[in-house]
């Protein structure tokens, strides 16, 4: 688990470098670079998610006697997909894309594997969909470059993609963290655990139908897909208030409020959905297609990752991770990047808003590594 450890908080790091290039791209202090903008999502999704969750799910699956020669093997693989991916995206090289493609895939589908090799039952659907959807997600990624979409018959690739690796594969595993690691985090029970599998089934078809309406090219797929993933992501987030509900002093936490108020940034895009789809006259539906995912992916899953990261890898467990700052920063990133894509000047709201991530991002990575640290000083010389 170290390994992966080390490896999220340096892609972490990174990240926060990469806001910080960004910032000062938006004040029109340096020149942009192409392909920065998928970089700087990857080093989050792909980079310190990603890592994260292959080094604690097996764990969860498996018990803390999972095998250790097969973390290696992924790792390898995983870390050197990454690795080769951050210099082939915006590189715009086809040969490496390709390459970091498939050791990634090739990862995936190890873990896959194993997880299903003597698991407990229960956990695994939540984390084996979700690394599928995983796998889908980067292989239309890479069609993207290399042009296999059409081949694919894939109508809009790039929603297929970004609603494969957030809406199926980050949704289902941070659903099942939830669910398997609730009670831990807080001391609190999680009133909606008998209802796993309804959430399970309606967060998996939802994501499918997400996936397979813009493949097609069908709303009458993408929008049955939309509200039963919405209906089971609300399920959820209200399972998890009313959870705190006989523990005031839980809100009195800064991860609490992470944990909780990420999922507004993953609900705020269907907020407006209808209004992409259906080409409202005024409505800046190309610009919010260009800088929703970023709102996304720091709104949501960097949030939802500071709260957890620090608890999934403290030993024996933890507390939510995370800070008042840090719950500030983000929330106040996500809206001058909104704010940004209605009003003028853009580049300057922009700009401020990847400052803001920068200041949530590097604490949060000190507090990672401080974690990291610890679990190195406790292994046996």
């Amino acid at each position: 688990m170290i390994p992966y450890l080390l490896t999220a908080t340096l892609f972490l790091a990174v990240a926060g470098v990469a806001a910080a290039d960004s910032s000062l791209v938006g004040f029109g202090l340096i020149e942009s670079f192409s392909g920065t903008r998928w970089v700087r999502i990857h080093l989050i999704t792909l980079g310190a998610l990603t890592e994260m969750i292959f080094g604690v799910v097996p764990a969860m699956v498996h018990g803390r006697s999972a095998r250790v020669r097969a973390h290696w093997r992924e790792w390898f693989l995983l870390t050197g997909g990454l690795i080769v991916l951050a210099i082939g995206i915006p590189a715009l090289n086809q040969p490496l894309t390709l390459t970091g493609g498939i050791l990634v895939i090739a990862a995936t589908i190890s873990l896959v594997t194993r997880l299903g090799e003597g698991g407990d039952g229960p956990r695994t659907p939540f984390y084996a969909t979700g690394l599928a959807f995983l796998v889908v997600g980067a292989v239309i990624g890479i069609g993207m470059r290399l042009g296999w979409s059409e081949g694919l018959g894939v109508e809009v690739p790039i929603e297929v993609h970004i609603h494969a690796n957030s809406w199926g594969f980050l949704s289902l595993v941070f659903a099942g963290l939830v669910f398997d690691r609730f009670d831990i985090w807080t001391g609190a029970q999680l009133v909606v655990a008998k209802s796993r599998q309804a959430i399970f089934w309606l967060m998996s078809l939802g994501a499918l139908g997400l996936v397979i309406g813009p493949w097609i090219g069908s709303r009458v797929v993408l929008v049955p897909g939309l509200l039963a993933h919405l209906t089971a992501t609300v399920w959820l987030v209200v399972g998890i208030v009313r959870s705190f509900s006989g523990s005031a002093g839980s809100w009195s936490r800064p991860g609490t409020w992470h944990l909780v108020s990420s999922y507004f940034w993953l609900l705020a895009p269907v907020l407006v959905a209808p209004l992409i789809l259906f080409e409202v006259s005024g409505f800046p539906g190309a610009g919010i297609e260009a800088n929703a995912p970023q709102a996304l992916i720091y709104g949501w899953v960097l949030q939802f990752g500071i709260a957890v990261a620090p608890a999934l890898f403290a030993r024996n467990g933890g507390r939510l991770g995370g800070n008042w700052l840090s719950l500030v920063a983000i929330h106040a990133g996500a809206v001058f990047l909104w704010a940004g894509i209605f009003l003028e000047p853009q580049g300057i709201l922009h700009g401020i808003a990847y400052a803001l991530w920068t200041a949530a991002i590097l604490p949060v990575a000190i507090e990672v590594a401080g974690v990291a640290r610890t679990a190195l000083e406790a292994q046996p010389t």
